[in-house]
């Protein structure tokens, strides 16, 4: 359900948070991991779950969900715990099978006109310790067949999250503009998401950053494969893909006074 973008108080805009080396938490030391856990048997079953979303095709093909899906994902979580601490200290990888980091497969039908039970996809977010729900800061990882992608930030922020993000990119553009170009940021990713049609109140049309202020998400998105995804290097490549988005992802995270 989408939230109202309210009109913006008449304040002066915060200071976004300055530049400064990322540095990783202490007694975190390097690792390899050299299996993905995902397999192309991950996106067979959600190829044929879309074919078959009902309550009694899922039953009878629920061992496969534990075993195919919900079981190789809880360990891809677990490989990426450390070198998730390696980014910050303040994001979980969190294995459990209810309010982890693995989204649930039910779908929430009560609003949509859609009632298929069961989502086609398996979604995973590596949220900020303090985040109580999707709408926080994280990591994201999507895996549909035909669709899968990395995607990190922050998706349909409240109105005061969001007030605060956008008074940080007008009070210093130059911090923005330092966190988008990055260099390893930028080859990686592309800034995504929904924005409103004209500028927020409050803010000046002509705005050198107009167009990011009028953004309704703070996400970036890198576009991945199944192939990659099932590669014994994917646990690897995607600790890469959360390290280059450090930058970005420590902007959002201090901006909203939350610890990087």
């Amino acid at each position: 359900m989408r939230k109202a973008d309210r009109a913006l108080p008449a304040v002066q805009p915060k200071a976004g948070p300055a530049a400064r080396p990322i540095r990783p938490c202490s007694g975190i030391t390097e690792s390899k991991m050299n299996t993905s856990h995902i397999t192309p048997e991950l996106f067979d079953f959600f190829r044929e779950l879309k074919l078959n979303n009902s309550r009694e095709w899922f039953q009878s093909n629920k061992e496969r969900y534990e075993q195919r899906v919900r079981l190789p994902l809880q360990r891809f979580i677990m490989d990426l715990e450390q070198p998730l601490r390696r980014i910050s200290c303040h994001f979980r990888a969190d294995p459990r099978p209810v309010g982890g980091s693995l989204f649930r497969i039910y779908r929430d039908v009560r609003f949509s006109p859609d009632k298929s039970p069961y989502k086609t996809y398996a979604g995973i977010q590596f949220r900020h310790e303090r985040a109580k729900d999707v709408h926080a800061p994280g990591f994201y990882l999507h895996l549909e067949p035909a669709n899968v992608f990395a995607a990190v930030g922050i998706w349909r922020p409240d109105s005061a999250a969001l007030v605060r993000i956008r008074q940080a990119i007008a009070a210093d553009p130059s911090a923005w503009i330092r966190v988008k170009t990055d260099p390893e940021f930028s080859r990686e990713y592309q800034l995504g998401g929904e924005s409103l049609k004209r500028a927020p109140q409050g803010y000046d049309p002509d705005h050198p950053q107009i167009e990011d202020l009028k953004r309704k998400d703070f996400i970036a998105q890198v576009a991945l494969s199944e192939d990659g995804a099932c590669s014994p290097d994917f646990p690897d490549r995607f600790a890469r893909l959360c390290a280059a988005a450090a930058p970005f992802m420590r902007f959002l995270t201090e901006t909203l006074d939350l610890p990087w």
